[in-house]
């Protein structure tokens, strides 16, 4: 036998006859055997050497049948204890190992490190460390033991680091695993682990089944059970539910507003309304609502309703925007067909939809001058109006004015009055309209920008310093004219010009010098009494129609109005004409009489006719002496020219 000294957990390792096979135990048999007592250091015991410190202990204190099998070679090799791999790690592994570990165990060490220092302390007053043991484990209600096997867990590591070296290190009870063939393992978790999220219950019945004509092994239900619910929890749900539903356990990204001032940048979305509205002709639906927000602040700035998400009502909303605030710089859309096409973000690089071309014509967001981003949609942090319309689900579509014809967010969530009722669009516009308005003069923000304040009011502080510094584009008069859809090209009435369309007549000055022309309207279909804008075939504007409204037959009042300005614009046709009539006649005919006695009398110019000779010597003669053997007809014809040129000749004179 060539070793002679052994550590607590080198003889628990060798299983020895006779001994304790736990490190513990070994210790709690030294302790009671006697061997650890002061008086047997050197001969039953002696300090560890080395990292990690702690006791040995002399082969001949063994029983004699655990020295015998150690004589004899027949005892297990010694295999690493768990406190001999944690003494063996470094000081920074140490402590992030101490960090891992739950607060019940951190409380122990700490209590343990008080007891050593305690120790510690009698011993630098003094007092030998086996009666300075004595006393702290009297008082501490411990054996010496224990507190010589946390003084060997520190031995030869340096103070400060004591404290994760003393946490207790048993890695609690382990259970045996319970056999489980690997194939149905599998298949339970293809079964289970699907979108249709099936009931556990279920899935181990039919694994039951599976695994009784396969001839596989399963452990208990409640262990599978366990198994499964042990799983990560984000791949359940990414199964189970949805990669979606994974994402949004992800932290969302926290975005700074206040990097932008007001009207910088906007965001616009389309949502359908929960509410049945009856449209002008007698139709029924949900109604769309196409609305843009400023970023900055939160505030709406422009809505437009209509049947449908579509091209127009966008454009239109923008208009609105810049129209009344001016021109944003930077536009958020869902990359949807209404938004990402020609009409409105054409030539933009980073357009999804639609290829683009070099030949393509610019989109209205490109003639702006302005940059477009497109978002995922239904994502609130990448638009921020998806939070508005929660607001628009869950509190405008229920107004108290719309009851019965509120529909529910979904089909599941009909209320008991479904469809008994459909609002009529004025009705619909108006109370969107003090929605918005109540909306956007709510105080009581909690964002960072708006600070307590509404939506409205932080938009007015930072629209106002931005206009003082120059940085509120606006729009000129030309630039507005593209929000407005082209309609039909209409034709100008011939008597009394002016366009007839939808019901109502729109007039210009410069379509009474256009009777009959064909013509292009560009005008606002939810404004069809505002004037419209109007150009040529070739795209050349014209100018702006105003609307001729009707009025009551009996209006008096309007008609003076309407006769008033009748006759000014005639007495201003009349001075144009006037002015572009041009010389009196009787001036103009004067002059032409004056030219007329000072010139000379016209050359009279004589005709001759060109006859057969015969006839032509007939004329050499003269109209008296016509030879006698003059054929009759030939005589007749010379008596006829005679005849005429004595008569041209008798009026000249």
């Amino acid at each position: 036998m060539g070793r002679e000294w052994f550590s607590a957990a080198e003889l628990a390792a060798l299983a020895l006859p006779g001994m304790p096979n736990t490190r513990q135990g070994v210790a709690l048999a030294a302790e009671t055997l006697g061997w650890t007592v002061a008086e047997a250091e050197g001969r039953t015991w002696r300090p560890r050497q080395g990292r990690g410190g702690g006791l040995e202990f002399h082969v001949s204190a063994l029983p004699l049948a655990a020295r015998a099998k150690l004589a004899m070679g027949e005892a297990a090799p010694a295999a690493p204890s768990r406190e001999d791999a944690l003494a063996a790690m470094s000081d920074e592994e140490a402590w992030a190992w101490y960090e891992r570990q739950p607060e019940h165990k951190k409380t122990e060490a700490k209590r343990r490190l008080r007891v050593l220092l305690a120790v510690e302390q009698f011993v630098a007053h003094g007092t030998p460390r086996t009666p300075a043991i004595t006393m702290v484990a009297a008082e501490g209600k411990l054996s010496r033991q224990t507190i010589y096997n946390w003084a060997a867990l520190v031995a030869a590591i340096p103070r400060a680091h004591w404290l994760p070296r003393l946490a207790p290190r048993h890695a609690g009870r382990r259970e045996e695993r319970a056999e489980c063939h690997p194939a149905a393992w599998e298949w339970l978790k293809g079964v289970w682990l699907r979108p249709q999220a099936p009931d556990f219950e279920d899935s181990w019945r039919q694994l039951v089944r599976v695994a009784a004509a396969q001839g596989w092994a399963l452990p208990s239900k409640r262990t599978l059970h366990r198994r499964l619910m042990a799983l990560p929890l984000t791949s359940r749900v990414y199964h189970r539910a949805s990669p979606e539903a994974v994402k949004r356990m992800l932290p969302a990204q926290q975005r700074d507003r206040s990097v932008f001032h007001a009207l910088q940048a906007v965001n616009l979305d389309d949502h359908k309304v929960d509410v049945f509205v009856r449209w002008p002709d007698g139709k029924v639906g949900r109604p769309h609502l196409e609305a843009v927000q400023d970023i900055y602040s939160g505030m709406i700035l422009a809505w437009r309703i209509d049947r449908s998400e579509n091209t127009q009502a966008i454009r239109l909303a923008i208009g609105d925007v810049v129209e009344e605030f001016g021109i944003p710089e930077h536009f958020w859309f869902d990359n949807t067909r209404a938004a990402a096409n020609k009409a409105i973000t054409g030539g933009q690089p980073n357009r999804f939809r639609f290829k683009v071309r070099e030949e393509d014509p610019a989109g209205l967001i490109e003639l702006l001058g302005a940059t477009v981003h497109f978002a995922t949609p239904y994502h609130g942090q990448a638009k921020p109006i998806e939070r508005a319309f929660r607001e628009v689900a869950g509190t405008w579509a229920k107004d108290m004015r719309f009851a019965g014809a509120y529909t529910g967010n979904s089909p599941m969530a009909k209320p008991a009055d479904y469809g008994s009722h459909a609002v009529p669009l004025a009705q619909f516009i108006e109370v969107i309209a003090e929605r918005v308005t109540e909306h956007n003069a709510r105080p009581g923000r909690t964002s960072a920008v708006c600070a307590g304040r509404s939506f409205a009011a932080t938009f007015a502080e930072s629209y106002a310093a931005a206009a003082a510094r120059g940085l509120i584009k606006k729009a000129a008069p030309a630039q507005r004219h593209m929000f407005l859809l082209a309609a039909e090209t209409l034709k100008i009435r011939q008597e009394q010009p002016a366009l007839h369309f939808h019901g109502n007549r729109y007039f210009a000055d410069f379509m009474l010098e256009m009777p009959g022309a064909r013509v292009v309207a560009r005008f606002d279909a939810d404004a069809l009494h505002a004037p419209i804008q109007v150009y040529d075939l070739a795209g050349r504007h014209l100018g702006e129609a105003e609307c001729l409204e009707a009025v009551g037959f009996n209006d008096v009042a309007a008609a003076r109005e309407y006769a008033r300005k009748t006759k000014a614009k005639f007495r201003a046709i009349r001075d144009v004409a006037e002015m572009d009539a041009g010389m009196k006649l009787a001036q103009a005919a004067a002059l032409l009489e004056r030219i007329e006695r000072a010139a000379p009398p016209p050359e009279t110019k004589v005709v001759r006719a060109v006859f057969p000779t015969a006839g032509a010597n007939a004329l050499k003669a003269a109209p008296a002496e016509l030879p006698d053997d003059l054929p009759e007809a030939t005589r007749q014809n010379v008596t006829a020219i005679n005849l005429f040129f004595g008569d041209r000749q008798r009026a000249t004179k």
